[in-house]
């Protein structure tokens, strides 16, 4: 299987001489099919170094990623070619073969950055192959690594009691190829051979905004007239009750369709919130465009969060001018609801899953120190803002605008059926929307992703 190797623990754009050592990072294993279990390399068997080897913590986001570089103690040396040298013997007893063969037959795939433990065999399910010898091949430009290859060869069968001899070998291939232009074999055409239907998403898109402007463009030629009846200050609501009794629709509770919620708080909150977050989706989106947020490892996720910070002026902003239009009072309540809302449902999803992760000895563990970097981001960046932008929301978007006056008395209501609650209307009025979603966006992962989802693992990083 072809793969790819992170190497070097120098900078983005190391150099070297002939004969340099070049540093060859193991990372962690875990099964094909469950990408987000991961373990560390050397909870398998395989060769110990025999000294403490040198660690290495990539940024915030490698590190909620779960990645944990430790040096593999292979001899690799820049443009020097090894014909076959030895990493280890492994001496099999009962306990190494079955922790191999659980690895085996869960497809458990290692991360230098990837590549398969070994094999079963195809007539005979209880006999497993363990790949024993590495081939790498690396393409270099000059005194700059380019490109790493990896396959691995002479699988062996598992045997309590026989001895294997890992091996490796190295070979050096010159290559034309720029040391800046080294990511774009991943973006090339061949590499998505998937194609998205764009016309159909295209057409989809163009028949949502036009049915929208549609009905937009309809309701407002309705609702204009009716607005500008109802917010007449020489009449009042009694006059204007008379006047529609033989009227229908929302015209009979027009007195009561702007009153303030009952759970003006948390809608508040979850308003301020999810405009936030639509923002930091498209900011993100436009930062990957703009710069090559692919290249480093995690570079997505810290960018993710740091925007998040960042972009929590809007929540606050969008939160308390709502809240504030509404005639809320307590707008410290709502603030605080909103600034600490999603970080801490994430914080609780997260501490969940984190104690699971630390019990099953996973990768997927954050670090304690990581968790603190992550909380003061928000105690010193994101909380400040969410506060200045509620301040700001209150008194430059926080003055009524409702286009109907509002009764002081509320219209009672009527008992509805079962399938009239807001619980059921939601549910059924969402599933067509969602629905629709659900299959252009699946056309479209399914473009990109489908089958590469070791794209993301085998871009090599010089860091």
């Amino acid at each position: 299987m072809l793969v790819v190797y992170r190497l070097s623990e120098l900078e983005s754009d190391a150099k070297y001489q002939a004969e340099d050592p070049v540093t060859l990072w193991v990372n962690k294993v875990g099964p094909y099919n469950n990408p987000q279990e991961t373990y560390n390399y050397y909870s398998l068997p395989f060769c110990h170094p025999s000294k403490n080897p040198a660690h290495k913590w990539g940024g915030l986001g490698e590190v909620l990623g779960g990645n944990e570089l430790i040096d593999g103690q292979i001899q690799i040396k820049f443009q020097s070619n090894v014909e076959k040298g030895s990493i280890c013997a492994i001496e099999l007893d009962a306990a190494k073969v079955a922790r191999f063969t659980n690895a085996i037959e869960n497809s458990y795939w290692f991360e230098f950055f990837i590549g398969f433990v070994g094999e079963s065999d195809k007539n005979n399910k209880d006999k497993h192959y363990l790949y024993t010898h590495k081939n790498i091949v690396i393409q270099h430009n000059g005194n700059q690594i380019i490109h790493v290859n990896l396959t691995q060869e002479s699988p062996k069968l598992l045997e309590v009691g026989k001895i294997l001899d890992m091996t490796y070998s190295v070979k050096w291939l010159p290559t034309d190829v720029a040391f800046s232009r080294r990511f774009e074999v991943y973006l090339d055409y061949p590499f998505f051979e998937h194609q998205i239907h764009w016309f159909s998403i295209f057409n989809s898109f163009m028949m949502v905004i036009f049915l929208t402007g549609l009905v937009s463009m309809i309701l407002m030629r309705t609702l204009r007239n009716d607005y500008a009846k109802y917010a007449r200050e020489d009449d009042d609501l009694e006059t204007l009750e008379r006047d529609v009794s033989e009227e229908s629709g929302w015209k009979l509770v027009h007195g009561d369709v702007f009153r303030p919620p009952r759970s003006l708080v948390l809608i508040s909150a979850l308003v301020g919130t999810g405009a936030q977050l639509a923002m930091l989706v498209l900011l993100v989106i436009l930062l990957a465009i703009i710069g090559t947020l692919y290249i480093g490892r995690g570079a997505i996720v810290t960018t993710f969060i740091v925007c998040y910070a960042l972009t929590s002026f809007i929540s606050g902003y969008v939160s308390g001018g709502l809240y504030s239009r509404n005639g809320g009072k307590s707008w410290i309540k709502a603030m605080i609801l909103t600034a600490s809302l999603f970080p801490f449902l994430c914080f609780g999803i997260g501490f969940m899953l984190n104690t699971i992760a630390i019990f099953y000895g996973s990768l997927a563990a954050i670090p304690f120190g990581t968790m603190v970097v992550v909380f003061i981001l928000w105690a010193f960046i994101s909380f400040p803002l969410t506060l200045l932008g509620t301040v700001v929301g209150r008194n430059w978007s926080g003055a009524p605008n409702n286009p109907c006056r509002v009764k002081t008395i509320p219209r009672p209501i009527p008992e509805k059926k079962w399938y009239l609650t807001p619980s059921v209307v939601s549910l059924m009025g969402g599933l067509l929307p969602f629905g629709s979603i659900f299959i252009e966006m699946y056309f479209v992962f399914t473009s990109f992703w489908n089958y590469k989802m070791s794209w993301f693992l085998v871009i090599p990083s010089f860091s």
